[in-house]
């Protein structure tokens, strides 16, 4: 694992109410996702290292997500002002409203802690071009969730299998994959 003390930014991607909305996700996987990004935050704030907020502003007017409803809206989970704010309608952090490259350049930092919703979607978009960009890539599978998902042909994949999918692709060749007591553990 790279040194990551004081070079590495918490990217908190997309932890909002709007994820809440079993109706419109369906099932998710791992129901300590959010008391392990309190606990990474929490430490990144104890050490002050730079903490990102990532906010999805969906362009779909029946997603849960749409701004201006309360599903936009950040869980309680989320406190505090961050470092940075991005709001973004597309998969990865790279492409909001501020440019996250550029700012964690001009902050000097080398390295992201990724973590939030969902594990194979926004989550994993922004650990791949993190990597891809140059960035040491540290993403913290169980403070990330999921959901089932259904094909068109009615075939179901299981949250849970999604997210080891994720962890193999990312470890295989992106950075490293770590839990939140492992990872606060070496601190």
């Amino acid at each position: 694992m790279p040194d990551w003390k004081n070079s590495t930014a918490l990217i908190v991607v997309d932890v909002q109410k709007g994820f809440d909305d079993t109706a419109f996700w369906g099932e998710r996987n791992n129901g300590d996702c959010e008391a392990n990004i309190a606990k990474l935050i929490d430490e990144w704030r104890h050490h002050g290292w730079p903490v990102v907020f990532v906010r999805h502003a969906s362009k779909n007017p029946s997603s849960p997500l749409v701004e201006g409803s309360s599903g936009f809206e950040f869980k309680d989970v989320i406190t505090g002002e961050p470092d940075l704010l991005i709001t973004k309608s597309v998969h990865s952090a790279f492409y909001g409203d501020v440019d996250l490259d550029a700012w964690l350049k001009s902050h000097e930092i080398s390295g992201v802690a990724v973590c939030g919703i969902q594990t194979n979607m926004c989550c994993e978009t922004t650990a791949r071009m993190a990597s891809d960009l140059g960035y040491s890539l540290i993403f913290i599978l169980d403070a990330t969730h999921t959901f089932d998902v259904l094909t068109p042909t009615r075939k179901v994949y299981r949250a849970r299998e999604i997210a080891r999918y994720t962890a193999v692709t990312l470890e295989a060749d992106f950075g490293d994959v770590m839990n939140t007591s492992d990872l606060l553990a070496g601190d």
